[in-house]
C-alpha cells in the first residue's frame, strides 16, 4: 500500500473540526513534504516523525512521501498532528500490514525517541470524535481530560505501545479515571462576613438569579472580601456547564487538577491593567480570556474604574450574549463567556468625605466618568456598602450565616426556575419574564410609575422583573408588589451613579 489515510482533530475555539491525514509514498528522490495550510509547528513534524519512527525500530520510507492535511483552507497548528502522520507512514509504507483505521482517530506530539506528548485543548476533540462514535488514541498526559467523555479512548506513552495496540498485540489501558464528585469548594465561607445584610442579600439574590452585581463603598468595608464568596453559595454546575468550563480552561491550556478542578466555578479576578484582549481573548491566533475562562463562574473586577473605559466597553456584548466572538483575517472563532460579573468600586478614588453628596463632588465626578451608562444598565444589582459600625465590627463576636445554608435555599431556587423553564432567571426573554410574572394591573401602574422616575430603560426593565423572579423563587411564592420594590431599590444607585457619569 502506497496510500494511508489516517484521522485527527485540529483545534478551532473551542470546536475541534476533523482532519484527514493523506498521507502518499511514490518513487523519486527521498522527501518527505507537508501540505494543506501547515504552521511552522506542523511543517517541522517530519523531523520529529522520522527520528520517531526510526527510534521505534521501525523503518523510514527512502522514497517520495507526500502528505496532506485535509481541508487543505484550515490552518493547521501546533504538534497534535505527529502521532496521525507517523501512523500514516507506516501503513503507507507497508509496515503494519492490512489495519482498518476508518473507525480510530489519533492525537499527540512525538518526542525524537518516540515518546507520545501532551497538546493542549484535546478535550473538545475528545467530544467530538465521541459523537463521530469514534475511537480516539492520545497522550498519556491528557488521559485525566478526555476520561470527563463518556467514550472508548485509550492512551499511550510510545509510538511503539500504538503500533502493538493497531496489530492485535496487546491493548492500550482506556481512560477511566473521572472524577465522581466535586471536590471540597476551595473558598472562603460567608459566616467571616460581619454584618453587611444588605451585601449579603445581594449576593444571595445574585446567586440564585444569576445576576450581575455592583458593590460601591469607601476602602476597608469587605467589597473584595464578599465578592471572593459568592462561588461558595453559588448552585453546583449541570454535567453539561462543567463540561463547557472544562472545554474552555483545556483549550487554554490549563491543566486539571493543578490550575483548575473539575465541576468547581471558575473565579476570575483580572488585574486592572489588562488589555482588552487578556479580558475578551485574542492573539494571532486567538485564545480564550478571562471573560471565557470565567464561563459558569465569576469574573470580578475590582476597581472597577480603574479599568480603561475601552477594555469594559468590550465586556458589554458578552454580557448579552454570552459569547465572545474574535474576528481576524484567517477567520473568526467564538468563545463561551456566560459569567455572572461582580465589580467592586470606591465612589472617588481621591476623596471620600462620608457626606451625602460625595458622588456629586469634582473628584468622583472625574473618576465615575470612566464608567459609562450603558455599562452600568447591564448590570442588575447595584449594592452601597458603607462602613461598619465600630461596635459591630469591635465587639460582634456571633458569626454570620454559614454558604452551605445559604447555597441550599440558593439550588432550591435553581431548581425551580429549571422546573420551569429550564434555565436561570437571567436568561429568560422579556416575553418570557412577562408571561411568569404576570403583573396585576396595579402592579404595572406602579412599575410605569417607577421607570418614570428612576428613568430606566427597556433593558433595564427587564432586569428588574428578573431580580423580582428570582425573590420569588428564593420565598417559592409569585411576583409580589414587595418583590417588585426591593428589585428596584438595586436600581436606586444606578441613577446616582448615571447622573455623575452624565454630568
Amino acid at each position: 500500500m502506497s496510500l494511508a489515510t489516517i484521522y485527527s482533530r485540529a483545534r478551532v475555539g473551542v470546536a475541534s473540526p476533523l482532519v484527514t491525514v493523506e498521507t502518499h509514498i511514490s518513487n523519486g528522490l527521498p522527501s518527505l513534504n507537508i501540505v494543506g495550510l501547515p504552521e511552522a509547528a506542523v511543517r517541522e513534524a517530519k523531523d520529529r516523525v522520522r527520528s520517531a519512527i526510526i527510534n521505534s525500530h521501525f523503518e523510514f520510507p527512502t522514497r517520495r512521501v507526500t502528505i496532506n492535511l485535509a481541508p487543505a483552507d484550515l490552518p493547521k497548528e501546533g504538534g497534535r498532528y505527529d502521532l496521525a502522520i507517523a501512523i500514516s507512514v507506516l501503513v503507507a509504507s507497508g509496515q503494519l500490514g492490512e489495519v482498518n483505521l476508518q473507525d480510530i482517530e489519533f492525537i499527540g506530539e512525538l518526542a525524537l525517541s518516540g515518546d507520545i506528548r501532551g497538546v493542549p485543548g484535546l478535550l473538545p476533540s475528545a467530544i467530538a470524535c465521541h459523537q463521530a462514535s469514534r475511537q480516539l488514541i492520545l497522550p498519556e498526559d491528557n488521559q485525566q481530560e478526555a476520561a470527563l467523555v463518556e467514550s472508548d479512548a485509550v492512551f499511550a506513552k510510545h509510538l511503539t505501545q500504538v503500533t502493538a495496540h493497531l496489530l492485535k498485540l496487546s491493548k492500550l489501558p482506556t481512560c477511566v479515571s473521572k472524577p465522581t464528585a466535586p471536590l471540597p469548594l476551595d473558598h472562603k465561607d460567608m459566616r467571616d462576613v460581619k454584618g453587611q445584610y444588605q451585601a449579603r442579600r445581594a449576593l444571595e439574590v445574585a446567586a440564585a438569579g444569576g445576576h450581575n452585581l455592583l458593590f460601591i463603598g469607601p476602602a476597608g468595608t469587605g467589597k473584595t472580601m464578599l465578592a471572593s464568596r459568592l462561588p461558595s453559595i453559588m448552585p453546583a454546575m449541570t454535567e453539561a456547564e462543567a463540561l463547557a468550563v472544562a472545554s474552555v480552561q483545556s483549550v487554554a491550556g490549563r491543566k486539571m487538577g493543578l490550575d483548575w478542578h473539575w465541576s468547581e466555578r471558575p473565579f476570575r479576578s483580572p488585574h486592572h491593567t489588562c488589555s482588552a484582549a487578556a479580558l475578551v481573548g485574542g492573539g494571532s491566533i486567538p485564545k480564550p480570556g478571562e471573560a471565557s475562562l470565567a464561563h459558569c463562574g465569576v469574573l470580578f473586577l475590582d476597581e472597577l474604574p480603574e479599568f480603561d473605559r475601552k477594555v469594559l466597553e468590550v465586556l458589554r456584548e458578552p454580557l448579552e450574549s454570552g459569547e465572545v466572538h474574535i474576528s481576524r483575517a484567517r477567520g473568526q472563532m467564538s468563545f463561551p463567556a456566560r459569567f455572572q460579573l461582580v465589580a467592586a468600586m470606591n465612589a472617588s478614588n481621591e476623596a471620600y468625605n462620608g457626606g451625602q453628596d460625595y458622588y456629586q463632588s469634582s473628584a468622583s465626578q472625574k473618576y465615575l466618568k470612566k464608567l459609562s451608562a450603558p455599562f452600568l444598565d447591564r448590570i442588575d444589582l447595584h449594592v452601597e456598602v458603607p462602613p461598619l459600625p465600630s461596635n459591630v465590627l469591635v465587639n460582634a463576636q456571633e458569626e454570620g450565616e454559614c454558604s452551605a445554608s445559604i447555597r441550599l435555599r440558593v439550588e432550591k431556587a435553581v431548581a425551580r426556575q429549571r422546573a420551569r423553564q429550564g434555565v436561570q432567571n437571567a436568561l429568560l426573554s422579556g416575553r418570557q419574564l412577562e408571561s411568569i410574572c404576570a403583573l396585576s394591573d396595579d402592579d404595572k401602574h406602579f412599575m410605569q410609575q417607577a421607570l418614570e422616575t428612576l428613568k430606566l430603560s427597556a433593558r433595564a426593565y427587564h432586569r428588574v422583573l428578573k431580580v423580582a423572579l428570582t425573590l420569588a423563587d428564593l420565598n417559592d411564592s409569585p411576583v409580589t408588589r414587595a418583590y417588585l420594590m426591593e428589585s428596584l431599590s438595586y436600581r436606586k444607585m444606578e441613577k446616582t451613579l448615571s447622573m455623575a457619569v452624565s454630568s
